[in-house]
């Protein structure tokens, strides 16, 4: 069965952001965003936008096509 997109997205972006040293919180700052929706992105339950991920990548300081790598979510 193929994995949801949105939750290996939400995963990647968990191990970024930890690897980043930020709460959810401080990342939520950084982008003007609730901490709460933050929570969601990472559990798979917001369908985020392109331009979200866009800001997302800009402050975490990586590359987006890092939210989509399979192989590091699964090597967790």
């Amino acid at each position: 069965m193929r994995e949801d997109v949105r939750r290996m997205v939400g995963q990647n972006v968990r191990r970024l952001r930890t690897a980043a040293g930020l709460s959810q919180a401080e990342l939520a700052e950084r982008l003007g965003a609730d901490r709460a929706y933050i929570s969601g992105l990472e559990l798979g339950q917001r369908n985020p936008t392109i331009v979200t991920l866009w800001h997302v990548s800009k402050a975490l300081g990586v590359r987006m096509r890092q939210f989509f790598d399979e192989r590091a979510r699964r090597a967790r």
